[in-house]
């Protein structure tokens, strides 16, 4: 086979390979929206079907994906942080009480939080990438710990994972077998340092515990199939999956206390 054929065999891989590529953004934040409604609804109005929150852990590591593309894309990254910002807030008195019946609940902060700590990270991880100055590497490095220890003492939605999840997306885009390390990386995450719930696994007569967030790397599929482009680019949805989050949220936990 010469260099022409095997040009034109790999150019002949590489179109099929993108026409799989099917989800654009506004499809891949239906989805997430979808399954976190899926893992709510478990949660509160339709207890003991334990498959919607198996589906449901699909949805954090599709949002940390979108707050890494997001970044990458955005033109102005302190509009960007800012609306994560007033969502957080706005969104913490739902999340109170669908988590806790309360208006005030120290002990769990919502997961708007979470991403923006992991933004936060990928910005100063990126200022170092961009110009590589002791400086830069010192303040990455910094940030990074630090949001990652404000997301443990913080008791965020996902704690430290899940600023790290927002951090692998950002460092594995476009590189080489991403998805090898993002599988590795999610593995890793959601099953060796993640502890929760589990369901017992029997295997060659001996039972393991696997961790019901390990569900959370089928959302590698999805993220996979995401072909870049924006979709229609509607501001209404853009906004919509803000505001869906302490709305639901709300709506629950009315269903959920008048039951």
């Amino acid at each position: 086979m010469d260099l022409t054929e095997i040009r034109h065999c790999a150019t002949s891989k590489l179109e099929k390979y993108m026409k799989l590529k099917v989800i654009n953004r506004d499809t891949l934040k239906i989805l997430a929206m979808a399954f976190m409604l899926l893992d709510h609804m478990w949660a509160t109005v339709i207890p003991g079907n334990q498959w919607m929150t198996f589906v449901g852990r699909m949805a954090f590591p599709i949002f940390a994906f979108q707050i890494a593309e997001g970044f990458v894309y955005t033109s102005d990254f302190s509009k960007y942080a800012k609306r994560l910002l007033v969502f957080a807030i706005v969104a913490e008195v739902p999340f109170n009480l669908f988590y806790s019946s309360s208006l005030l609940y120290p002990f769990h902060q919502n997961v708007l939080l979470t991403l923006l700590l992991g933004l936060l990270a990928i910005r100063f991880l990126d200022n170092f990438a961009k110009e590589r100055t002791p400086k830069n590497g010192a303040l990455a490095v910094i940030v990074l710990l630090g949001t990652t220890l404000a997301a443990s003492l913080g008791m965020t939605d996902y704690g430290a994972t899940g600023v790290w999840t927002v951090v692998l997306f950002y460092l594995t885009k476009d590189r080489p077998y991403s998805w090898l390390l993002q599988l590795a990386g999610m593995y890793l995450l959601n099953v060796q340092f993640f502890s929760g719930m589990y369901i017992p696994v029997e295997l060659f007569g001996k039972v393991y515990e696997f961790q019901t967030q390990g569900f959370a790397i089928l959302s590698l599929v999805p993220i996979h199939l995401y072909n870049g482009k924006k979709g229609s680019g509607s501001k209404v949805l853009q906004y919509g999956m803000y505001v869906f989050y302490p709305l639901h949220m709300f709506i629950l936990y009315l269903i959920h206390s008048n039951m």
